[in-house]
Formats: structure tokens, C-alpha cells, sequence
């Protein structure tokens, strides 16, 4: 259903914190026309904590409309609270996404059983194909393997993104899920390592500044060419990590916003990034351009 470079878009904003419309739809152009495989809409990238539900629901849409079936989009729509995660679930198919991501409960910190239990209840209530996401550097909460393992019976349960910090995970996962459940990468720089491990693309945040490169890198992997994607990788590796340099999306929003590409907005408690980091990050992204 997805592989590929997958964008976590960013959510862009003005100044005063409101949503972009205008930013929003020139950078789902521009995702299209450089190869991107895939939108992932409010994720962590795109905000999605501070946005309020009602904004949500119109990011999708606006997104879901404007792509107008020439990509798929990934609707984020997890949270840690399952009846609220059912609701943002039903929103995100209402406005037409081809699925939803689904982050593991982060805060309240529930067991193995109270992550099985949690999908299953979304995947019960909606129709709609749901992407698992393990972030446990975010959460306070890692879905183990043989969770990930369980959750992949369910029918409309179709992939994870993972982003547990170990590339190895995704061997502990394909052994025991389906051949068609989908594993991505959600951390940019174990990208390649992930992919020779099984899986099928990423979701990256690096994407959001070089789409073309980032598609570029995941064709030539899963077309065979690991030498020319190894390459690549290698160009992106330093961007990668400097666009991890503060929180994100506070980095990536700033370099799309020096490349006129969006204005600076970011809402609290997200800042804007600090000037002791904006010379490596622009250093980062002249070098990549240069290529």
C-alpha cells in the first residue's frame, strides 16, 4: 500500500500561529512534481498536538482534496486517549485519507496489553487502514515486537512505522508479521540500515526539504541499486542529523523558511530556532544543494 520516501509534511504557518492554506497546498505541489511517494498530514512534523481538532480535520481535508489522488496520504491521528484517538481516526476517513497513523499512548505509559487493547478498539470502530507508530523517544513507551507481532492480525492494522532507535527491530517484526505488512522507517538517518533489514521506505522528515533526493534514495534501494542509494545516503547523513539539531519540526521549519518555501510560523511551546544553530543548519542545506 506504501513504500517509498513518504514526507511528514510540516504545517505551515504564519507568523501569528494560524495555518498556512495557501504555503500548505504549494508544498503538496511541490512533493508531487519531485517524486514524493507518499504525505503523512498532522503528524508529529505537522503539529498535530497543537492543532485543535476542528484543524486537524481541515489540514487533512485540505490535503486529501488538493492532492487529489495523485499520492496517497497517511492521516495522523493518534493520541493517548482511545476515545479520542477514535474520533481523530473517524475525522481522518471522513476527509478521504487513504489511512492513519497511529502513535502508541505516550504520558499515561500503558503496558503491552494496554497498547493491544488501544488499536484494536480504533481498528474496530473505523474502517480504515491504520499505521501503526513506535516512538518511544517521545512517548515514555516502546511497543515491543511481539505486540507489533499481535497487532498485525488485525485486517485493517497494515504497517508500523518505527522508530524505536534500533534498525534491527524491524528483523524482530518481519519474522513474525505477514508478507504485506508494510514496516517504515520513522528515523531518517537508520533509514538505509532499515531498509536492508526489510523495510519498504520511510517517513522522513528530511523529505520535507529534499523531496527529490529522498525519493531518488528509496528508488534506488527497492529497485536494486543499494550502491547508488548508498551514495546518497551518505550526502543526506550530515542533514539529517542537523535537522534533529533542536526539537522538530523547529529546525526543518526554519530551513523551509529560509528556502522561501514557507513563513516561520511555529506554535508554542515550540519556538522558533536559536541563532547559535542556524548557521549549521544552513550550512547543511548549501552543501546538500551544491550537489
Amino acid at each position: 500500500m506504501f513504500q517509498g520516501s513518504i514526507v511528514a509534511l510540516v504545517t505551515p504557518m504564519l507568523p501569528n500561529g494560524e495555518v498556512d492554506w495557501f504555503a500548505l497546498e504549494a508544498l503538496i505541489d511541490w512533493h508531487i512534481q519531485s517524486g514524493t511517494h507518499g504525505i503523512v498530514s498532522v503528524g508529529t512534523t505537522g503539529e498535530s498536538v497543537t492543532l485543535t481538532t476542528m484543524e486537524q480535520a481541515r489540514v487533512i481535508e485540505v490535503t486529501v482534496e488538493h492532492t487529489n489522488g495523485r499520492i496517497p496520504v497517511i492521516a495522523g491521528s493518534g493520541t493517548n486517549s482511545t476515545r479520542h484517538a477514535i474520533e481523530l481516526t473517524r475525522n481522518a476517513k471522513l476527509a478521504g485519507a487513504t489511512a492513519s497513523l497511529s502513535v502508541t499512548p505516550y504520558y499515561n505509559k500503558p503496558p503491552q496489553d494496554g497498547l493491544y487493547r488501544h488499536f484494536c478498539e480504533i481498528a474496530e470502530a473505523v474502517d480504515l487502514p491504520i499505521v501503526l507508530y513506535n516512538v518511544p523517544s517521545r512517548t515514555a513507551r516502546d511497543m515491543t515486537a511481539e505486540t507489533v507481532i499481535r497487532l498485525a492480525e488485525i485486517e485493517r492494522i497494515v504497517g508500523i512505522k518505527e522508530a524505536c532507535g534500533d534498525p534491527k527491530r524491524v528483523l524482530e517484526i518481519r519474522e513474525g508479521v505477514p508478507n504485506d505488512f508494510m514496516i517504515l522507517s520513522g528515523e531518517d538517518a537508520q533509514t538505509l540500515e532499515m531498509l536492508h533489514y526489510g523495510a519498504v521506505g520511510t517517513i522522513s522528515v528530511t523529505a520535507n526539504v529534499f523531496p527529490h533526493m529522498m525519493s531518488q534514495f528509496c528508488e534506488q534501494y527497492l529497485t536494486g541499486n543499494t550502491i547508488k542509494a548508498t551514495e546518497l545516503d551518505e550526502v543526506l547523513q550530515p542533514l539529517h542529523q542537523v535537522l534533529f539539531i533542536d526539537t522538530n519540526p523547529i529546525p526543518v521549519k526554519w530551513a523551509l523558511q529560509n528556502m522561501g518555501r514557507i513563513q516561520g510560523g511555529v506554535r508554542l511551546p515550540l519556538i522558533e530556532l536559536a541563532p547559535e544553530h542556524q548557521a549549521r543548519v544552513w550550512e547543511q542545506l548549501t552543501k546538500v544543494k551544491e550537489l
